[in-house]
């Protein structure tokens, strides 16, 4: 027999209380209890949420009637006033064990406030937004930015019930289900020290390799992709404690967020272990290439570099020695200000997959002027190890964990002499 559990609907019944009534009925026929949770700013809804506009509006500050006033002239105020009062509600529901799930419905407005709500919520508490805008490229970001919330597409608007958006509706409301029935909560516990690997395709097998060494030294490894979301959700992750050191052999964000490629994890790169004071290998995978698929611009203003095409989406271009420069210098004005141990490993046969002899990638020039800016940069160059290896090998992984490890356990340094 499936638990009951708490979910929260966030919604406007000001306008769309009629429609969606139905999704309260459909989870309380699942066996859960559903409260509707009403941030209307407009208008009195049809009928009170069994958490009011009123009582939001009061826990954001305002009374209702301000709200209303104010939602005609500074909506984004009246906005800032229920997403505050929500999330307060909401976090002595859930204190009160009564929440083990939030559910969203709505369109731009309800995308806004529902993922803000979210977006304060404990990672593993199920999070699901049903919204026509969940594939809109230039809000999707804001909604989810590097939290696990879940958006479904309806597809059509949330407005006046008809069969084929009930239908989008009801699936999503199946998914929230499922998810709180089968969720292992947010107290996730790790019984050894986490540590976060930066990853992608061009320096897997070094990633993949260094999981079991990390394993078998006595750690958890926890791997973020490094596509851009993925390194950015790292660095959030490092700021709220999850991890207690970081093998950042993926670093190429830095390039990607200096020339605007494809993979720009935003300009905080590196910034998270540096404040946090854990230790850090850092290792220059990515720097060799940006990523400028599907970008018929920028293509063209680097027609005259070497390219990888894997396919019509990714284009990998090579970075020059003055772009590598720029990058070195963002790199040790971050790392001058580490709080913890931290070694940046350079691999003297080349940096990824495609940078070694042979491949049109490869640029040993270029690579050598980036590690003369780093160590010139550097307040102490001694941090910077280079080592006779190729990254994209298992070699390089056993020098980058062991040089973890000695960071880990505050050894003294086993690399000077290579």
């Amino acid at each position: 027999m499936t638990q009951k559990k708490g979910i929260i609907i966030i919604c406007n019944l000001d306008t769309r209380g009629e429609d969606i009534i139905f999704v309260k009925h459909l989870i309380e026929e699942r066996g859960h209890t559903a409260y509707f949770l009403d941030f209307s700013m407009e208008e009195p809804p049809p009928f009170p949420g069994d958490i009011t506009c009123e009582r939001v509006a009061q826990r954001g500050g305002m009374t209702i009637e301000a709200v209303r006033e104010c939602y005609r002239s500074d909506r984004d105020r009246a906005m800032q006033n229920q997403i505050r009062g929500a999330i307060s509600i909401v976090a002595d529901m859930m204190e009160e064990g009564k929440v083990q799930g939030v559910f969203g419905v709505g369109g731009g407005t309800s995308s806004l406030v529902g993922t803000s709500v979210m977006k304060s919520l404990p990672f593993g508490m199920p999070k699901l937004m049903a919204s026509p805008m969940a594939s809109h490229p230039a809000y999707v970001d804001k909604y989810v930015g590097t939290h696990d919330i879940t958006m479904h597409h309806t597809v059509l608007d949330v407005v006046k019930m008809n069969p084929l958006l009930k239908a989008q509706i009801t699936n999503a409301v199946g998914a929230i289900c499922g998810m709180v029935e089968m969720t292992q909560g947010t107290n996730i516990r790790f019984d050894k020290p986490c540590v976060a690997i930066s990853s992608f395709g061009f320096g897997e097998m070094a990633v993949q390799a260094a999981l079991s060494m990390l394993d078998e030294a006595g750690f958890t490894p926890i791997v973020c992709h490094a596509q851009g979301k993925g390194d950015r959700a790292m660095e959030d992750m490092i700021r709220s404690g999850a991890f207690h050191g970081v093998l950042d052999i993926c670093t190429g964000g830095i390039v990607e967020n200096l020339f605007k490629g494809n993979r720009d994890p935003g300009p905080d790169r590196l910034k998270a272990a540096v404040e946090a004071g854990i230790p850090m290998v850092l290792a220059p995978c990515g720097l060799d290439i940006l990523s400028y698929g599907g970008r018929a611009d920028m293509l063209e203003k680097t027609k005259d570099r070497p390219q990888y095409v894997q396919d019509s989406l990714r284009v990998q271009v090579r970075t020059t020695a003055d772009e590598l420069r720029q990058a070195a210098d963002v790199i040790a004005e971050r790392l001058n200000r580490a709080k913890g141990g931290w070694t940046f490993l350079i691999p003297l046969q080349g940096w990824s997959s495609q940078d070694k002899e042979g491949r049109i990638i490869y640029d040993p020039a270029a690579d050598a002027a980036f590690v003369a800016r780093l160590k010139e940069k550097l307040a102490d160059p001694f941090h910077v190890k280079e080592v006779d290896l190729h990254l994209y090998t298992p070699e390089f992984a056993r020098v980058a964990v062991d040089e973890f490890v000695r960071l880990y356990k505050g050894a003294p340094p086993a690399l000077a002499a290579a």
